[in-house]
């Protein structure tokens, strides 16, 4: 049995995935498959170095050590062949964090944003809250793979817009982007001058023989036009911990960043974050790899369920993320009945498709980040519920 299989419960952990069912969803007793945390154990070297740590009893300010900017920059070369200069590097505490705090260096009120929708809802909030305008340009989708709308993409992109930012990979939809299509979104924002945020926190979480390229790789043009978010976080379920890095090679753009970060008093480090941080990326490689195994599994398994048992709900291609995009177009419901489908019949905890902006209604997204019993008892639930409708 895989350690992956291994049901632990996370109730009472104050757990946002688990333990506000009945303040986000209305109802206690649901089968959490929703934020994008997975249920699995952090890698066991990365527990190990966290419990010296917990042991040794003392948590003062911590600083960052030259083997912390080591462990990135070996894991980019390891991972991307992307060779980085640690001066580069400007940790943050999140990348929702460090979107806002770029659209608070770079763009000023009114600006215009864009983003590509259906997408991570915090591109959305991150802009209207602080005051910019949101310009959208929505994916295509076609035979269950979504693509750009370079021709959409290009007329708004025109039209001053000041900032794009990027998914990549794509979540929701779980697209990891070719090298082609990346390029034509950087020769684009390079013609129009406009900064390119990229969101690349499930780089390392790529299904099969597909690649991530991280976006300052395409030219040396965009790489100095652009601002690249990573984490451990999502890769090695280390979320709470709250340390994430921008990679700016540009050194105007990245002095820029620095600033506001330090105006803001936000420019010391998690001690645990940092540690598991450097213990993830030396240590985790293995673990990753059987994560990976694992996530692909229960896709192709889900895949198989539906069109077996509910062939009304189609799987969108996953590429990358364990993030599973379900069309469920076809059972003909208004979204707020689809929702009510998911929460009151099935007793399930997914997100809502709308919430991720203009081409999500009659979507759901499904975290497969978990144990294959509680994919398999979360879809026999939703047979039964889909039955009586």
């Amino acid at each position: 049995m895989s350690s992956f299989d291994q049901i632990i419960d996370r109730k009472n952990t104050k757990c946002y995935k688990w333990d506000y069912n009945k303040e986000i969803f209305g109802k206690e007793e649901l089968l959490s498959m929703w934020v994008a945390d997975m249920d699995f154990q952090a890698p066991q070297e990365v527990l190990e170095i966290l419990q010296k740590r917990v042991d040794h009893g003392i948590f003062g300010y911590t600083g960052l050590t030259g083997s912390f900017y080591a462990s990135i920059i070996n894991w980019m070369k390891k991972r991307f062949n992307w060779k980085i200069d640690q001066e580069w590097i400007v940790t943050t505490p999140g990348i929702v964090p460090a979107i806002n705090f770029a659209i608070q260096t770079y763009t000023k009120k009114g600006d215009k944003i864009l983003v590509q929708t259906p997408v991570y809802y915090p591109f959305f909030t991150s802009t209207e809250n602080n005051e910019r305008t949101l310009v959208v340009s929505q994916l295509k989708l076609s035979n269950s793979y979504y693509k750009m709308d370079f021709t959409d993409l290009e007329r708004k992109l025109a039209d001053d817009v000041k900032m794009m930012i990027l998914c990549s990979p794509h979540n929701p939809v779980g697209r990891v982007w070719k090298f082609n299509e990346l390029q034509k979104v950087s020769k684009l924002c390079l013609k129009y001058n406009v900064l390119l945020i990229s969101d690349e926190i499930h780089s390392d979480l790529i299904i099969g023989e597909n690649k991530h390229i991280p976006i300052p790789t395409i030219s040396k043009d965009i790489a100095n036009n652009s601002l690249t978010m990573f984490a451990p976080s999502k890769t090695f379920n280390v979320a709470g911990l709250s340390l994430s890095y921008v990679i700016i090679p540009n050194k105007k753009i990245r002095v820029k960043f620095q600033k506001t970060i330090l105006n803001l008093g936000l420019h010391g480090g998690n001690v645990f974050g940092i540690e598991a941080l450097e213990a993830s990326y030396r240590y985790g490689q293995k673990w990753l790899d059987e994560l990976l195994n694992y996530i692909e599994d229960n896709y192709t398994f889900v895949q198989q369920y539906l069109q077996n048992n509910i062939p009304r709900i189609k799987t969108i291609k996953m590429e990358g993320t364990y993030l599973l995009w379900l069309d469920c177009s076809e059972l003909r419901l208004s979204q707020k009945e689809l929702v009510s489908l998911f929460i009151s019949k099935a007793k399930l905890a997914l997100n809502d498709g709308s919430k991720f902006g203009k081409g999500g209604n009659g979507f759901m997204r499904m975290n497969l980040g978990c144990s294959r019993r509680l994919i398999e008892q979360a879809l026999d639930r939703l047979a039964i519920a889909i039955r009586s409708i």
